[in-house]
Order: structure tokens, then C-alpha cells, then sequence
């Protein structure tokens, strides 16, 4: 029988409770989840034992956005051994970078809001790999397809 480790008190945007979260990274370092919240718009850190999350990317109150800042319905996240997270944002046709330090969030794969099934577009990402040469691999699954960002 499983235990409940991050939320579990109903669907909301409050520091207690998820809404439909979607992908996860454990972060060995900090014994914390990284977690893609899809439906609150946002990715989130809970750490394990703890009872409430903290606010990594996106919206804090739910709201979807196509600033650098925001993100519509992330899906996955990853994080690589710097602790930059790369974020793969659904309705933003995006992959999000975030250093380490939260402050600054680049595009890095994809165009904001624009799909298309081109080798520079994406079409709701929803799934993120990062190889140990730190190459990306996205499933870019309304375009059918894997697609491959060598490192840059």
C-alpha cells in the first residue's frame, strides 16, 4: 500500500495541496521532489517529511502565462548537476531553462506559444530526458515524434 508524501489534502493551489501533478525529479541532494503541478501552473519543491511545497517556477496562485516567468500546464521537469531545471511547458509549445538560483528562465527549445512540427518547433511537450552528456530528449507527442537538443 502506498503512502502519501506530497499532498493528498484535495486539489488546490495552497502550499498543502498539488493539482494533477505530472512529472517528477527526485533531487538527492535537498531528499526533495521536484514536481511539474500541472494544473497549478507551476513546478514546486517539496521536500520529503515536509508538509507544504515551495514555489521553483510559475504561478504561486494557478494563473497560466507565456512570459519566461510563467508557465501553461507543465508536464515534466528534470533537473541536471548544476540543479538548472528544464521544465517541459505543454500549452507553451516549450521547454523552459532555470538556473539554479530561480532568477532567470530562457526558452530553450521550442517557440512560446507558436507550434508547429518543424526541427525548431514543438507541439505540447510532454515528457523530458536528460542524457549524461546533458543532451535533451523530448517527447514531442502532438507531433508524434522524440525529438533530439544536442547540448548547447
Amino acid at each position: 500500500s502506498g503512502t502519501a508524501v506530497a499532498g493528498g489534502h484535495s486539489y488546490g493551489w495552497n502550499l498543502t495541496q498539488l493539482y494533477r501533478p505530472y512529472g517528477l525529479h527526485f533531487d538527492e541532494p535537498t531528499n526533495s521532489l521536484i514536481i511539474a503541478n500541472s494544473n497549478a501552473q507551476n513546478v514546486v519543491r517539496w521536500t520529503l517529511g515536509a508538509s507544504n511545497w515551495s514555489l521553483l517556477a510559475g504561478s504561486v496562485n494557478g494563473i497560466p502565462g507565456y512570459q519566461a516567468t510563467l508557465l501553461s500546464y507543465p508536464m515534466d521537469v528534470t533537473m541536471d548537476p548544476m540543479a538548472n531545471l528544464y521544465i517541459a511547458d505543454r500549452n507553451n509549445h516549450r521547454i523552459q531553462f532555470v538556473t539554479a538560483d530561480f532568477t532567470t528562465a530562457n526558452t530553450i527549445a521550442g517557440i512560446t506559444s507558436m507550434f508547429g512540427n518543424n526541427a525548431t518547433h514543438l507541439r505540447s511537450p510532454r515528457g523530458i530526458f536528460l542524457d549524461n552528456q546533458l543532451n535533451l530528449y523530448v517527447a514531442d507527442s502532438q507531433n508524434h515524434r522524440i525529438q533530439l537538443f544536442v547540448r548547447y
